[in-house]
């Protein structure tokens, strides 16, 4: 292979694997508990992180399958599947829209407590972080919140009393929260999960309904609507 085929190998696979750390640690939660949890709840917790072990251990496999195709295939065939594979990372890093099954959710005011003078505070930051680092975990790969596309560069937080996605404020009282799955079958899975949770009763206590909408079979996400930082990989500008 020459040299320039070489390089852009390393870089694809550099952020391939870029991509694969970010998608499990997109968004953290400052605070550690205390684990109270039974011996069951534990079990089904590591039969989850089996599961996502075990989907992780397939992306690896086809991306080295692409690595392999990179290798063996002469260089016409090389710049379609190159092309194939930026149009792809770029999906992932938020930088292109994107279509595929999900959900959706709903936060809106408690009518009933309205009616009755509870005031209604902003969504709160670290309520939001719960649920976003939940729908990653149960196999949510894409995220929209208020028309704010969550990238590995997302920060959700106060901003002098405002809740802020990408620093952008979002709205107090009505919020959509858009989600993308791999498959329509994993968005029906968590859609169950988030049914049964408890987060409809904690959003609940901040006076607000959370709406969980069963899965749909096409969702569409925009494109993150900002730039995002390089902080690894400079440009050459001598070229080759």
């Amino acid at each position: 292979m020459t040299k320039e085929v070489v390089t852009r190998i390393t870089i694809i696979s550099f952020i391939v694997g870029l991509m694969i750390a970010v998608q499990y640690n997109t968004v953290k939660n400052p605070e550690d508990a205390r684990d109270t949890r039974d011996i069951w709840a534990i079990r089904q917790e590591l039969s989850v992180e089996k599961e996502n072990h075990s989907e992780l251990l397939t992306e690896i496999a086809t991306y080295n399958e692409i690595i392999e195709q990179y290798e063996d295939d002469d260089a016409e065939n090389q710049a379609i599947l190159l092309k194939n594979t930026v149009e792809d990372l770029k999906q992932q890093v938020g930088l292109s829209s994107v279509n595929g099954p999900g959900l959706t959710l709903n936060i809106e005011p408690a009518a009933e407590l309205l009616q009755f003078g509870y005031e209604i505070e902003p969504i709160s930051p670290d309520l939001l972080i719960r649920l976003v680092n939940e729908i990653y975990r149960y196999d949510g790969q894409y995220i929209e919140i208020d028309g704010q596309r969550l990238t590995h560069k997302t920060s959700i937080r106060d901003i002098n009393g405002v809740t802020t996605v990408n620093t952008v404020p979002i709205n107090d009282a009505d919020v959509s929260i858009k989600i993308i799955t791999d498959t329509f079958e994993k968005a029906e899975k968590l859609y169950g999960y988030l049914y049964a949770s408890t987060f409809r009763d904690d959003f609940y206590l901040d006076n607000l309904n959370l709406t969980i909408n069963e899965a749909e079979k096409n969702i569409a996400i925009q494109e993150y609507d900002g730039q995002l930082a390089n902080d690894y990989l400079v440009e050459n500008s001598e070229g080759e």
